[in-house]
């Protein structure tokens, strides 16, 4: 039976990832239970346990809190877990270290109670200790990762990667996370965003934690995935403002030479840069054809929550059009090499000027690929609308045979 089908009076679960935290693991318990009596909430200590193998579950039980073992190696995994397996109708998760004050929760609860679906700790509002950030995650990792996620999502948050957050347990289900490492805190805050979730942040200190041992962290690995996530969560800069970009340059810079060479100052250009502006506005169509064709993956899959209007238009309109522009693209490409050609016969095939002839040529190659791509594009595109009309099919023929049966 899945958590969310019966009713229980926890209002809060303390959430803990663990893996060999066993010097710190019953302080960090002990201080959550402590909390829950002075503040008087009803509230449970969870431990998702990822493979401890030094005592840290035993002792998990033996300070009081509930332990779910998570076998799939992975922070993500673990807290995803542990978020289904929690009772509370609020989650507030933080790692099992003691780098966080777990008896300091009141700020959390106070704005999830106010109605925010998620409530994010922010150190650099709260305070760092000495020794608690390396220096490299304090002033470069954290600011720059945190700012371009804001650039990226139009959100507020400062301290994007804060272990320390709470949320409501339903709204936060209800998005569908699936990292399975430690890019499962942005993907939290992403999603949170792209859904329109409200999202605040409550100052909370940093201290150093009390491990023997270095922690599972991997600055720069983990901060490419964190990297990486945030671009791809975001297709529009990865893909569509870049590839029009280029698509524009490279318009512009072979109509500007079609009619002859351009002088610009003590520069001359001429079919070389013509050929560099041909190679701009391919590579530029193709960027955003990958825009259109991830933007609707990816809504289509549920990975993100929305799809433009643009390209929600192209996708309903018919294959045939599609094709139709394709190949207009490329008659207009062969038209112009054949009257190239038929122009060069016509003179008795005679040795012609290489720069003038690919003044002609680059373009009509270039209107010949385009054309090419369009149609492809339009055929994988079609491909991709296959799955989604099948799922739609299946849905309402299973909402049929549902209202038969009733």
């Amino acid at each position: 039976m899945h958590r969310d089908t019966w009713t229980t009076d926890i209002e809060v679960t303390v959430l803990m990832p663990c893996l060999n935290e066993a010097r710190t693991v019953t302080r960090c318990i002990d201080k959550a239970k402590d909390y829950f009596r002075r503040a008087g909430v009803r509230g449970e200590v969870l431990v998702a346990d990822n493979g401890s193998d030094d005592g840290s579950v035993e002792l998990a039980v033996a300070a009081g809190a509930r332990v779910v073992l998570v076998d799939v190696k992975g922070y993500g995994n673990a807290l995803r877990a542990g978020i289904e397996a929690a009772s509370g109708r609020f989650v507030i998760m933080g790692d099992s270290d003691d780098s966080y004050d777990f008896s300091r929760l009141e700020g959390f609860v106070q704005k999830l109670r106010e109605g925010y679906h998620l409530a994010m700790g922010n150190r650099f509002a709260g305070g760092i200790a000495d020794g608690a950030m390396p220096w490299h995650h304090r002033y470069i990792g954290n600011p720059v990762l945190s700012g371009v996620a804001r650039f990226l999502f139009s959100t507020e948050v400062r301290d994007f990667h804060c272990g320390l957050r709470g949320f409501d347990r339903a709204a936060i289900l209800s998005l569908g996370l699936a990292s399975e490492g430690m890019e499962f805190a942005s993907e939290m805050v992403v999603k949170a965003s792209l859904h329109q979730l409200r999202i605040c942040e409550v100052p909370t200190t940093l201290v150093k934690d009390g491990r023997d041992r270095p922690p599972h962290l991997r600055s720069f690995r983990d901060g490419w995935r964190h990297l990486r996530f945030l671009f791809l969560h975001c297709p529009r800069w990865l893909f569509l403002y870049p590839g029009v970009a280029l698509l524009l340059l490279g318009a512009v810079v072979q109509s500007a030479l079609f009619v002859g060479p351009l002088v610009l100052g003590t520069v001359g250009l001429d079919v070389h840069t013509m050929l560099l502006g041909a190679a701009a506005t391919i590579v530029g169509l193709q960027i955003v054809v990958y825009w259109v064709i991830s933007q609707y993956v990816a809504w289509s899959n549920g990975a993100l929550p929305y799809l433009p209007k643009f390209v929600g238009w192209m996708a309903r309109q018919p294959l045939e059009w599609f094709l139709a522009g394709g190949a207009a693209l490329f008659v207009t490409g062969a038209l112009f090499s054949s009257l190239e050609a038929l122009s060069w016969a016509t003179a008795g095939f005679p040795a012609r000027e290489p720069t003038q002839l690919m003044r002609h040529l680059i373009p009509s190659v270039s209107l010949l690929i385009a054309g090419a791509e369009v149609t492809l594009a339009a055929l994988f595109l079609s491909i991709a609308r296959l799955g989604v009309k099948q799922q739609v099919a299946q849905a309402h023929a299973s909402t049929s045979a549902k209202a038969r049966l009733a």
